[in-house]
C-alpha cells in the first residue's frame, strides 16, 4: 500500500521484485555446479537428489549452463560433468594468484629432494580448500584433490595457518561447536589445541601427525604475503611408514624453507 504522495508506508513489506527470483535461480545453478564438481559425472535423477531440486528445475538450469559450456553431458551415459568453460574461469584465480605461480617450482624442487607429495592450500572460513599439488613418484602416496576442504583443526596446513591467525580469530573458533574427530589421533580437546598451535609459532612448522587420516603423515608450514599475514601453506604428505618421527625436524627445515622462499617469491614477510 502507498500514501497520495506514491511512498511505500512504513512496516509494509516490500513486494517480490523480479531479481529476488533470479538471484535464486542462480544460487540454484552454482549449487548443482559445486555438486557436479565433486563427482566425475551424475545422472540427472542423481544431481536432482543430491541438490533436492525437482528433476525438472535441475534439467532447465542444466541446459543454461550447458549453453554456456559450463557442463557438458555424455549421450551414451546420460552422465553430467564439468564443462571446458568452468576450467577456463576457474584458470583465472590460477593467473591472478601469484603465490600459486610462484609456489609451482618451489613444490616441485621440495618434493624432488625429499621424494613425498607435496601441496598448496588456503583458508575459507575455518576450512582448508587445496589448490595445488606436485605428486611425488611413490606407489603408495597421498593424494588431495585440488578444491577438496578439510577441517582446519586436523590438517598440517589448516594448524599451520590457524597458528598465525590473532587471538581474536582462534578463540572463536575454539569456543564454538566442538572440534570434530576423524581418527583416533585428531586433537579435540581447545586447550591441547592451543598448546599445539603454541609449539608450532615456536617451531616454524606443524604436523598432522594420523589426525585427518590413518596411517598418513603431514608436515606444513605458513606462507606470508607483503603484510605479513599467512595466506596459503605448503605441506609435505606421505605413509607414516615413511614419513617416520625420526625423519620429521629434518623434513619440518625443508618444509620450511621452502614455503619462506615462496614467500620471498611473491615479496611477503614475517612480522617479527
Amino acid at each position: 500500500m502507498t500514501s497520495l504522495t506514491g511512498r511505500r508506508l512504513r512496516g509494509r513489506p516490500r513486494e517480490d521484485k523480479p531479481e529476488a527470483k533470479t538471484n535464486q535461480s542462480l544460487k540454484k545453478a552454482l549449487d548443482l555446479l559445486k555438486s557436479l564438481s565433486d563427482h566425475d559425472g551424475l545422472t540427472l535423477t542423481e544431481l536432482a537428489d543430491k541438490t533436492a531440486l525437482p528433476p525438472s528445475t535441475t534439467h532447465r538450469l542444466l541446459s543454461t549452463l550447458a549453453d554456456h559450456d559450463l557442463v557438458t553431458v555424455d549421450e551414451v551415459s546420460q552422465k553430467w560433468s564439468i564443462g571446458i568453460e568452468a576450467l577456463r574461469i576457474g584458470m583465472a584465480f590460477q593467473r591472478r594468484n601469484k603465490i600459486l605461480l610462484a609456489g609451482r617450482p618451489a613444490m616441485t624442487d621440495l618434493m624432488e629432494a625429499t621424494g613425498e607429495t607435496v601441496n598448496m592450500a588456503m583458508l575459507d572460513g575455518y576450512e582448508v580448500v587445496f589448490v595445488s599439488q606436485v605428486e611425488c613418484h611413490e606407489p603408495i602416496r597421498a593424494f588431495f584433490g585440488i578444491g577438496q576442504r578439510r577441517a582446519i583443526h586436523a590438517s598440517g596446513i589448516g594448524k599451520a595457518l590457524l597458528a598465525e591467525m590473532p587471538a581474536e580469530r582462534i578463540e572463536p573458533f575454539l569456543r564454538g561447536r566442538p572440534l570434530a574427530r576423524f581418527t583416533p589421533a585428531t586433537i579435540t580437546d581447545p586447550e591441547l589445541l592451543r598448546n599445539e598451535l603454541e609449539t608450532i609459532r615456536r617451531r616454524g612448522w606443524s604436523i598432522d601427525d594420523e589426525e585427518a587420516n590413518p596411517g598418513m603423515r603431514c608436515i606444513a608450514a605458513a606462507v606470508f604475503n607483503e603484510f605479513g599475514e599467512a595466506r596459503a601453506g605448503i605441506s609435505l604428505s606421505g605413509p607414516s611408514a615413511r614419513l617416520t618421527p625420526d625423519r620429521l625436524p629434518e623434513l619440518g627445515t625443508h618444509v620450511r624453507a621452502t614455503a619462506d622462499r615462496i614467500t620471498q617469491l611473491i615479496g611477503g614477510h614475517l612480522l617479527t
